[in-house]
């Protein structure tokens, strides 16, 4: 049968239900030809365009902020013998392997994070004003490439920085308090560290300064306006030796708002990950390169549909010890004695991890994976853990100091309530600074301690319970 269509006679089926078997046949391999192509085709088109990229990043010189940043993320050749890879003795050497660039794209894919951008800004924060991102790290991070070390201090603690630093080799963020005469010290503190010492000070650390709007500086440079000059290395920085009794903060008898700069810190980091910890407690080396691999994986149990953070223990070596490089020769202090865990002498409940035992006596492997998933319930409903997170995680209480203690107890009671999985780390840790502390009847700190339990009682937990709900074994 023919008909005549526009460009002359064209053949019909005589047989209709042939036709539609014949149309059914071809449907089917065009189908599967699109299916092959999409599963084989777009894994190679992607890394096509991203070649593209790369090269046009160094074709133009700009790579500062490109994934091939030559220090961090460059494709190396793998050498038929590694051992010259290895770090010398007391070196913490980080090596990038040819499979960092993939594994850092399945952790954007994972995490579906948001780019953040280092903006100087000037703010009121409550009773606070907060000087943010003002002087920042000359390197850039995308939200999946990396972890920041977020922390708070004043200058007194800022030796911590550097051999912090060593370890850490990425990205930190760190909120300094500095009320009136103490700013001046603490920006003179800041540019003897970013001139003097480690050039990864000035290349991966922003600085935050903030101080109560009762205690503002006499003068306040701008955030372009400062660091003009380079510091004379020959003179002593403020943080060496200094005396606390001599500080403004303590002339002044003012309390230390540890959760304001911990909440600054975190909140400007332009990861997506982020360790929120003590500037004295140092962590293992290669934490960041292992935890971004593990969440690259995303096999079970991070396929869990809960909230969830990950934990590290937290551990205190004697005065006249080396912090451990890795697991193995932290077992080796635990069982001679020179490590505890830590505050072991002061709060053992405050930072008993689930399964602390069986962790203590599991050997090293390679890689970070997730120990065990405990919660915080029952003998651990008073845990303070520290944990690598994310900005999805509830924030702190401002209203609490340091001197008052419990100053995390009320973010993990949060934490509880929406029945976080806290995911245990198995061969990432924290050391504090050496020096195992000993318990010393303070009064004045045991007195504003029973203010602040009051304030939380009769106060913050209310208010806990109508924002966060309840749940059965969780308390603060």
């Amino acid at each position: 049968m023919w008909f005549y269509g526009e460009n002359g006679p064209i053949k019909m089926y005589t047989n209709r239900k042939s036709f539609i078997l014949k149309l059914l046949a071809a449907t089917c391999v065009v189908y599967l030809c699109i299916h092959v192509l999409t599963n084989t085709a777009v894994p190679v088109i992607r890394e096509m365009q991203e070649s593209g990229r790369n090269l046009a990043a160094l074709g133009s010189g700009n790579l500062d902020n490109s994934v091939l940043d030559e220090e961090n993320f460059k494709l190396l050749p793998v050498p038929e013998s590694t051992d010259h890879l290895l770090p010398a003795k007391n070196e913490v050497k980080i090596i990038p392997s040819a499979t960092t660039l993939s594994a850092l794209n399945e952790v954007r894919e994972v995490t579906r994070c948001t780019d953040r951008q280092l903006e100087p800004k000037i703010q009121q924060r409550g009773d606070y004003w907060v000087l943010y991102n003002y002087v920042r790290a000359t390197k850039s991070h995308k939200c999946h490439e990396s972890i920041t070390y977020t922390t708070h201090a004043d200058y007194s603690f800022m030796d911590n920085l550097v051999p912090l630093l060593e370890r850490w080799q990425g990205p930190i963020s760190i909120a300094l308090h500095a009320p009136g005469t103490d700013f001046e010290n603490t920006l003179e503190s800041i540019a003897y560290l970013r001139d003097c010492t480690s050039p990864k000070v000035k290349e991966l650390v922003t600085f935050h300064i903030y101080f109560s709007t009762k205690h503002v500086p006499k003068e306040v440079p701008k955030h372009d306006n400062i660091f003009t000059e380079s510091y004379n290395c020959s003179s002593v920085p403020p943080f060496m030796n200094v005396s606390s009794e001599n500080m403004y903060k303590a002339q002044k008898k003012l309390l230390y708002p540890v959760n304001v700069g911990r909440n600054v810190a975190r909140e400007t980091a332009q990861t997506n990950f982020m360790l929120a910890s003590d500037i004295e407690l140092y962590p293992s080396p290669n934490i960041i390169e292992k935890f971004l691999a593990m969440i690259a994986e995303n096999t079970d149990p991070l396929l869990s549909k809960e909230h969830k953070v990950f934990p590290l223990h937290i551990f205190e070596v004697s005065a006249n010890q080396q912090v451990p490089d890795n697991k193995t020769m932290l077992m080796d202090m635990l069982s001679k004695g020179t490590a505890i865990p830590f505050h072991k002498k002061l709060c053992p409940g405050c930072h008993t991890v689930p399964k602390a035992k069986e962790w203590q006596t599991a050997k090293e492997t390679a890689g970070v994976h997730v120990f065990h998933v405990g919660k915080r319930t029952g003998y651990y409903v008073h845990w303070e853990p520290i944990f690598i997170g994310s900005h999805a995680d509830p924030l702190y209480d401002e209203r609490l100091s340091w001197e008052g203690k419990m100053d995390k107890m009320t973010q993990g009671y949060a934490l509880c309530v929406m029945d976080y999985d806290f995911m245990i780390l198995d061969n990432a840790f924290l050391v504090h600074k050496p020096g195992i502390k000993i318990y010393k009847k303070d009064p004045r700190r045991a007195m504003l301690a029973g203010k602040t339990h009051q304030l939380i009682n009769k106060i913050i937990y209310p208010e806990l319970k109508v924002l966060y709900g309840v749940r059965k074994g969780c308390a603060v």
